[in-house]
């Protein structure tokens, strides 16, 4: 989607998530796990956002705290302009027909004692969508194109593979008509043949809906090949982001280069240089002072252990937080 066309579908300024420590040593107490603290992007229509960073950086978190499925600390979360955390819940309820999100574990999301044709159903009938003919047409009409068979609406969530568990969760977030979707680490758990079966779908499906859509996975290659745009995350703060072919080609957070350093490249006889960390990934309990990365950062400088760096442009919608670019 060219730069002057974006118009933003949903903002996220200043989103925080945090947790109280209980029941832990006394050194620990009155403690918080800041497991997402000040993050900020925005997604524009039909666009698709790539989330990515290690384990435990906060990424699931930001696109679980979006949806209310865990309650923020602070911010704002703008749906159409509108700060949906300040809805009541009754209103919010209405704004969840348009925000959905497939989670990684399909499995885990689906009822073992429903069949799958009622499940994908439910969604239509909280949200009172047709009556209820309707509602069976619609979910026949959305297996069809998820990949599924008329058969399957009849079948219960151990009956299919992997594969088949992830079109279904495509199925139950599609079905109402959303405008985003969340997708978290979709096919992380998939062998790579499916990945890229369920990936080429999700893309048909973003075309045919109109989707905007945020990925959140910890695979870079996954990401480069579905995203317009990527955020870098970094236990718990956004360290970058950028068009995707610009993030790819001309990284300039450290962070950044560290994580595509290890991605591999299929060409014979090229090799990337390797930039590997030093140290253990800080504890969220008691993260580093100024720069949250400076403890692992090889160009780290005074001001990095004292000061937290701000977000800057670096180019057109290309921003860092980095001192080396201050």
């Amino acid at each position: 989607m060219p730069y002057q066309q974006a118009e933003p579908i949903l903002e996220v300024q200043g989103l925080k998530k945090y947790y109280s420590v209980k029941g832990m040593r006394r050194e620990f107490k009155n403690q918080q796990v800041k497991a997402v603290d000040d993050v900020s992007f925005t997604l524009n229509k039909g666009e698709t956002l790539g989330l990515v960073g290690e384990s435990g950086c906060g990424k699931s978190t930001t696109g679980r705290a979006i949806l209310r499925l865990i309650e923020p600390s602070a911010g704002k979360v703008l749906y159409n302009h509108e700060d949906i955390l300040k809805k009541p819940a009754r209103e919010f309820r209405k704004i969840q027909k348009d925000m959905q999100m497939v989670f990684q574990d399909p499995f885990s999301s689906l009822n073992p004692r429903i069949r799958i044709g009622e499940s994908i159903k439910e969604s239509l009938t909280i949200h009172s969508i047709g009556n209820r003919n309707e509602r069976e047409e619609m979910v026949m009409d959305i297996l069809g194109k998820v990949g599924l068979r008329p058969d399957h609406y009849f079948r219960f969530p151990h009956e299919f593979s992997g594969g088949q568990r992830q079109r279904i969760g495509l199925a139950r977030a599609l079905v109402a008509n959303p405008s985003i979707l969340i997708l978290d680490e979709p096919v992380s758990g998939l062998d790579v043949s499916i990945q890229s079966q369920i990936l080429n779908l999700l893309q048909d499906l973003q075309d045919e809906f109109k989707l905007s859509s945020l990925f959140i996975s910890h695979d870079m290659s996954v990401v480069r090949h579905i995203s317009d745009r990527v955020g870098v995350m970094y236990l718990g703060k956004l360290m970058e982001e950028a068009d995707t072919d610009t993030l790819f080609s001309n990284p300039v957070h450290p962070y950044t280069k560290s994580l595509l350093s290890a991605v591999p490249i299929a060409k014979v006889g090229r090799k990337r240089e390797r930039i590997v960390l030093k140290g253990e990934i800080p504890s969220p309990l008691n993260p580093p002072s100024g720069c949250i990365f400076h403890t692992r950062c090889p160009y780290a400088m005074d001001v990095c252990k004292q000061v937290v760096p701000e977000k800057i442009q670096i180019q057109d919608r290309h921003t860092v937080a980095c001192h080396l670019y201050n």
